[in-house]
């Protein structure tokens, strides 16, 4: 680091440089050398990139990565009592819904929870291969023992995916009206989308407790939320301008518009996005297991840290399985909303 100390120097910031130097943390190569079990860290380049590290080399002044790190930890730690006494209340009734949501689907017997699933699946669809796709992986579920992780597994999707509609929908109306509105919550939705899965789940650890329902099932709703939101947004402008037109000659009210014409033009687009929520949901409680979420994904997981084969591929087939029958449903659904909107014009 000869020629950054020699920099320094030449400004005259030696003594300013040395004086009161604490003593350093670990550096990020050395972290990282020290986490892949390699002590010594290998000669760098010539001139290495004047990063944070190689400067705190040629002046202990300058903070280094690890204090960028540490500061932004201690930061989050000195708000963390505070956000989660405003949090706690908030999320509350989601631990109730989810809690809830699985005692249902646990204590209904197979032969009662069976039938309903089935009969749903012949509203919304109105296919008999649909229904009959169903049915078949139900009793596979049944028939393999999986029946009552998959039951899990499927009221977490239900209530993330319902919430996720409750608050997108209108999220996405907002931003489709208002467009300052929009342009706030673009880069929000960009993060959430780009977000790996792992990192949504390290603010809520420090925030809510692993055995408490809430904590998986807020990382799978930010996880989720985002395309019923941008479809929704989508939709809402996409609706033909002609039409709106006409509903301001009739002397429809904004609400009039909105619920009369807008929504349901809109409807194959939000439905779009309500499919993909669901999808996303399903795959969002894979990595929820990690953080006591039930259901198939804990025994994929039981497979990776066992090592147990067959139960993680027979877990994952599940999850395939539940992927596909949500899929097919919803779009179904989909399929019956264009033909209705077709038929009518």
């Amino acid at each position: 680091m000869a020629r950054y100390e020699s920099i320094f120097d030449s400004l005259g910031l030696r003594d300013w440089c040395d004086a009161e130097a604490e003593e350093a943390p670990m550096s990020m190569a050395q972290l990282l050398a020290q986490t892949q079990g390699d002590e010594s860290l290998a000669e760098g380049e010539r001139l290495p990139f004047p990063s944070l590290d190689i400067l705190h080399e040629a002046c202990a002044r300058i903070g280094q990565t690890r204090d960028l790190t540490e500061g932004l930890e201690n930061g989050f730690l000195s708000i963390r009592n505070g956000l989660k006494a405003v949090l706690d209340p908030i999320t509350q009734p989601l631990s109730w819904m989810l809690d809830g949501a699985l005692w249902v689907f646990e204590a209904t017997p197979w032969f009662v929870m069976m039938p309903i699933l089935i009969l749903l699946a012949w509203a919304v669809s109105r296919s008999i291969s649909v229904t009959g796709l169903v049915a078949a992986v139900l009793v596979f579920f049944g028939f393999i023992d999986h029946y009552n992780v998959a039951m899990q597994t499927l009221s977490i999707i239900f209530v993330c995916t319902t919430i996720s509609m409750v608050l997108g929908v209108p999220i996405g109306i907002l931003m489709a009206k208002n467009n300052r509105f929009q342009r706030i919550m673009i880069p929000l939705l960009d993060l959430l989308q780009t977000l790996p899965t792992f990192v949504y789940l390290i603010p809520l650890i420090f925030l809510f407790s692993v055995t408490e329902s809430k904590l998986y099932g807020i990382a799978i709703i930010m996880y989720a939320i985002v395309p019923v939101v941008r479809l929704t947004d989508l939709g809402i402008r996409l609706v033909d301008q002609d039409v709106i037109e006409a509903a301001d000659a009739f002397g429809m009210s904004n609400r009039q518009k909105l619920f009369g014409v807008e929504i349901p033009l809109a409807l194959p687009n939000i439905m779009a996005g309500v499919n993909q929520t669901i999808m996303m949901s399903l795959a969002m409680v894979v990595i929820a297991s990690l953080v006591s979420a039930p259901g198939l994904g804990v025994l994929v997981l039981r497979g990776i840290r066992n090592l147990e084969l067959g139960v993680g591929i027979v877990a994952g087939l599940g999850i395939v399985l539940l992927a596909i029958i949500l899929d097919r449903t919803s779009k179904a659904a989909l399929a019956r909303v264009n033909v209705s909107q077709n038929d009518q014009r």
